[in-house]
């Protein structure tokens, strides 16, 4: 009998026996040989196989499987059996044995089977990372079969960050990298491949579920907090809270607070800057020294930032009149309060003490009437003082009355002028004015101009009155009336005509005369006019003598 030692190979890292068998000699020194199949397969863990073993000894009437794993002869005959294998679940060598011419003859092959991971994980991330610091992951893998042709592989998004073989059991798998800005919602993974191609498969892949890293990054400083160093009670007053350098600026939380009541705030972000406003409004009960804080919140880290405030109660200054419109002649009284610690100051007379209220009487006269009342109250908060004033007016109520300087009561005016009654009334609350003419009631304006003629001449009652009574003034008009310029003007004409008549009639006479070169005067007469000399006369005659 002879033995044929099984080849060896390689592949994979793994055992494969392509023939064992034992050979006896047949008849003739004929060899025969026990087959088994299928000759060392490959498949899925789990799986079932049927397996066929057979020889060519016609003498070989039982073969039998020899195997841990579960088995079920399914036929069999001369020189042949069929066996099923089920739930094949690891690698196992098996073994057919039978007897051919009173010798034993055996067959085997070995078993390969293969499974992917059970479990493929990478281990929870950090909430959140800081920018510039090593991440270290973490991939745990269960199962997974054959181990020499399992890798596993970490990855950023798709980028692959390590490969390394699986080892143990279960195996770990870890890797390093230094996080940006950039990872800031960036997946994670790992992956396993099975490369079963050497035995004619094909590269099996199994994902682990993704997880998501947040990175974050924080300036050295801390927020810039902008708050008042004063709030009055029911106050209310802007906060606002800054804070640059910040990554990523829109998922940070910020918190602003006045002592332990919170303030709504509105946050808004360009880039790496934030800005968180509020409006802060003081209660009574935090009256006092109170801080305005304000905390930004990302990645699990604080930055804060907190101004001392004090809250303060000013009441104040309240400035009462015992009666806003007094009569003339009444009593008056003028008072100013404040709140506690207030220190008030009526008219530049102060209070007696801070907290006291400071008073004045007066006995209301026409003087009075309009007069302003100032009061001032001043309160020490913190070292600084805090003023505020206040003021009142006082009116009196006095009757009418007509002020003679202004109003003259005796008026000369030419006729046909234009001019103005110059007259003024007062009292509160302010009266009617009114200039009526005696025996005509006739009304001339007061205080505008007016054509003034003959008919406005008289006397008038010029009056004011108002619901405090009445006041009366007589004022006279005396209008005076244009002479007459006709007859001394009509005598003037006819003595300018006359002169001018004689004038022309001489000039006429001397101009005659002159003509002839002579002139005559009559005996008898010694004026006026001359007379020239006849035509005769000019031509030798004797002139006429005047008897």
């Amino acid at each position: 009998m002879a033995t044929i030692v099984p080849s060896v190979s390689w592949p994979g890292a793994c055992w494969t026996l392509l023939v064992c068998c034992l050979l006896t000699p047949g008849a003739q020194g004929q060899e025969f040989l026990l087959r088994v199949e299928p000759q060392n397969p490959v498949f899925p863990a789990g799986g079932s196989l049927l397996v066929n073993c057979s020889t060519d000894c016609p003498s070989s009437k039982k073969i039998i499987l020899e195997t841990s794993l579960s088995k079920e002869l399914v036929g069999n005959g001369t020189g042949w059996a069929a066996f099923q294998l089920s739930n094949v679940t690891g690698n196992s060598r098996i073994l057919c044995s039978g007897y051919c011419n009173g010798s034993q003859i055996t067959g085997f092959s070995d078993i390969t089977v293969y499974s992917l991971p059970e479990r493929v994980e990478l281990a929870p991330l950090p909430l959140w990372q800081p920018v510039g610091q090593n991440l270290t992951l973490r991939c745990q893998v269960e199962g997974g079969s054959p181990r020499t042709s399992l890798m596993v592989v970490l990855l950023r998004r798709e980028e692959e960050l390590s490969r390394q073989p699986a080892v143990g059991e279960p195996a770990e798998v870890n890797t390093t990298v230094l996080t940006s800005r950039e990872d800031h919602g960036a997946h994670f993974s790992c992956r396993t491949e099975l490369d079963m191609k050497p035995q004619g498969l094909e590269l099996f892949w199994n994902t682990s579920a993704p997880r998501q890293l947040r990175t974050f990054a924080l300036p050295v400083t801390p927020p810039r907090l902008v708050a008042p160093r004063f709030l009055e009670v029911e106050k209310s007053w802007p906060v606002t809270c800054t804070l640059d350098g910040l990554f990523p600026a829109s998922e940070a939380q910020v918190y602003l607070a006045l002592g332990d009541q919170m303030l709504n705030a509105t946050v808004m972000n360009h880039g790496d800057m934030l800005t968180a406003t509020a409006t802060a409004t003081a209660r009574a009960d935090q009256e006092g020294a109170r801080e305005i804080v304000c905390n930004v919140i990302l990645g699990g880290e604080r930055l804060e930032a907190r101004e001392n405030l004090t809250v303060f109660s000013f009441l104040g200054p309240i400035l009462n009149l015992s009666e806003p419109s007094a009569p003339e002649g009444s009593t008056v009284t003028v008072s100013c309060m404040a709140g506690a610690r207030v220190q008030v100051t009526l008219d530049g007379v102060p209070a007696a003490a801070p907290g006291q209220p400071a008073q004045l009487q007066l006995n209301a006269t026409e003087s009075d009437d309009g007069r302003n009342f100032f009061c001032s109250a001043t309160l020490e908060v913190d070292g600084e003082f805090l003023c505020r004033n206040s003021s009142v007016q006082l009116r009196v109520l006095y009757g009418p009355k007509i002020d003679r300087a202004t109003c003259p009561q005796h008026l000369k005016w030419k006729d046909k002028t234009r001019h103005i009654l110059q007259c003024q009334a007062r009292g509160n609350p302010y009266p009617q004015l009114r200039c009526l003419k005696e025996g005509s009631n006739r009304e001339v304006p007061v205080g505008i101009p007016f054509f003034v003629n003959v008919t406005h001449n008289g006397t008038y009652q010029c009056q004011a009155s108002s619901s405090r009574g009445k006041y009366t003034l007589v004022v006279v008009m005396d209008i005076e009336a244009p002479k007459s310029h006709f007859v001394p003007v009509f005598l003037a004409v006819l003595v300018t005509l006359g002169v001018v008549t004689v004038v022309v009639a001489l000039m006429y006479v001397f101009r005659e005369h002159k003509r002839s070169g002579r002139y005559h005067v009559r005996q008898g007469s010694t004026s006026l006019p001359l007379t020239s000399m006849q035509p005769t006369e000019a031509m030798g005659e004797e002139p006429s003598r005047a008897e």
